[in-house]
């Protein structure tokens, strides 16, 4: 983290609950059903229908978030609906994709093909 002498000293706490932040989306499948997540709400079922794991293995990587503070639950009848708790985690994937666009762009560039050479 990029420290200037405005910036206060982070105790241990807090940068071990940034830590676990970064733990909790340090993992595809669990990146896979943020990104679920962040186009609507969805139910446990329907996350388990559209990965490639079960239902135990979804619960846990739901429960990881919900630890977490990413995503929140709520029973609707006997049904668990999962949503994006925390909107920082839209603007920090937005943040990530449009800093991968960009060296992504800038690679491609380097690597196009200049016919005058």
């Amino acid at each position: 983290m990029k420290q200037t002498s405005e910036s206060p000293i982070i105790s241990q706490l807090a940068l071990d609950l940034i830590a676990a932040r970064f733990r909790a989306l340090g993992e595809p499948t669990r990146l896979r059903l943020l990104n679920l997540l962040m186009q609507k709400e969805h139910t446990v079922g329907q996350l388990v229908d559209a990965s490639d794991s079960g239902q135990a293995n979804i619960s846990k990587h739901l429960a990881v978030l919900r630890e977490a503070g990413m995503i929140g639950m709520k029973k609707v009848g006997l049904t668990t609906v999962c949503f994006v708790a925390d909107p920082v985690v839209h603007e920090l994937c937005d943040l990530m994709c449009n800093r991968l666009r960009e060296e992504m762009e800038s690679k491609a560039e380097a690597l196009a093909f200049d016919p005058k050479i």
